[in-house]
């Protein structure tokens, strides 16, 4: 969702492709070189851990990028890919489920799944394990600049304060963008009610006037460049964001907001799944997690990595109190996702 950029994905994809990497080996049966193509959101992993992974097991890895889960879903779904890892999040993964999407993971092949911490495990969107490997969580909430933002930052509603019009930058994201929506108005982000959807469409086209720009990864820039004073974000964008500019500030609103989960998943049909399982296993080691989370800035599921984190970045992880008013996205029926869609489009014709 999300995350620090060092190179260009344009860049890395480059650079991964042409294969840097010391090891030697090729498929034993074929003697090919050994592959693995992996479709990840931009920013979203430590781009030296895949060298490190190349190196190791002389796997060559291509490395491609999106920004929605919708754009990740579309390619898969249309059969013109061949990656063996996706990064979906839980709603997506749930959908990807129920469509037959994505292969089960043979988990003797992932030793490492063990450093995963039980709270991680048996998730509403993959309850019998099968499917997916937590990768990173958080947060949705709101960054701002209390040098331009005087009022108390608690709510939601403050994204629609008219004394904020035009420094306010708002998600370019259906899902994102109208869950906030929903929650302003007191209902469920997971809302299949008509009236309620219509109604977030409709709060979101009365904001439009107040937003400056819809973003996703350039929000960051944005707000540490002092360009808006208010944004919604997710909880390791913020983490990168105030650590380039320390004067910002980032809540989880009172109404609530989405917990979220991120999942190393393997498309249906993949090539290299015997690869594939071998980078899920080797970013489950803690000293690998704990480097990527360093990176990316994220909450980490792995629990020696999460131990291995300095104090002060441990206390930026959200309380309990914030996480009761949280909820995981679920996959919304067709029908539903065709009104969120249609709500979506007016606002941002």
């Amino acid at each position: 969702m999300k995350k620090l950029k060092v190179l260009s994905a344009l860049a890395l994809s480059a650079i991964l492709a042409v294969g840097l990497f010391a090891g030697c080996a090729g498929d034993k049966n074929t003697g090919e070189k050994r592959k693995l193509n992996v479709y990840n959101w931009g920013d979203y992993i430590d781009e030296d851990l895949i060298r490190e992974f190349e190196q190791e097991t002389g796997i060559d890895v291509t490395y491609d990028t999106y920004d929605t889960n919708e754009t990740m879903y579309t390619k898969v779904k249309g059969g013109s890919s061949e990656y063996d890892i996706v990064v979906p999040s839980d709603y997506m993964i749930e959908k990807m489920i129920k469509e037959n999407l994505v292969e089960k993971i043979d988990f003797n092949n992932i030793p490492n799944y063990k450093y995963v911490g039980d709270e991680f495990k048996k998730l509403s969107y993959d309850p019998k394990d099968e499917y997916s490997v937590p990768y990173m969580w958080g947060t949705i909430g709101i960054i701002y600049n209390p040098e331009m933002v005087k009022k108390p930052v608690n709510s939601w509603d403050i994204l629609w304060d008219k004394d904020y019009s035009g420094q306010i930058i708002m998600f370019d994201s259906v899902r994102d963008s109208m869950a906030i929506g929903l929650k302003k108005l007191g209902y469920s982000m997971n809302s299949t009610n008509p009236k309620e959807i219509a109604a977030a469409g409709k709060a979101l086209e009365e904001q439009k006037p107040l937003v400056q720009a819809y973003m996703v990864d350039e929000v960051k820039d944005a707000m540490i460049g002092g360009n808006a004073a208010l944004a919604p974000v997710w909880s390791g964008d913020a983490q990168y964001i105030i650590k380039e500019n320390p004067e910002l500030k980032y809540v989880v609103p009172k109404e609530g907001t989405n917990k979220w989960f991120d999942g190393l998943c393997i498309p249906k049909g993949s090539k290299h799944k015997t690869e594939a399982e071998e980078f899920i296993n080797f970013l489950c080691k803690p000293e690998n997690a704990l480097k990527n989370v360093e990176y990316i800035g994220y909450q980490t599921p792995i629990t020696d990595a999460f131990n291995m984190l300095p104090d002060e970045v441990k206390a930026q992880y959200p309380t309990q109190d914030e996480l009761k008013k949280s909820v995981v996205f679920k996959d919304l029926n067709a029908e539903t996702l065709k009104l969120y869609d249609q709500a979506w489009i007016k606002v941002r014709s």
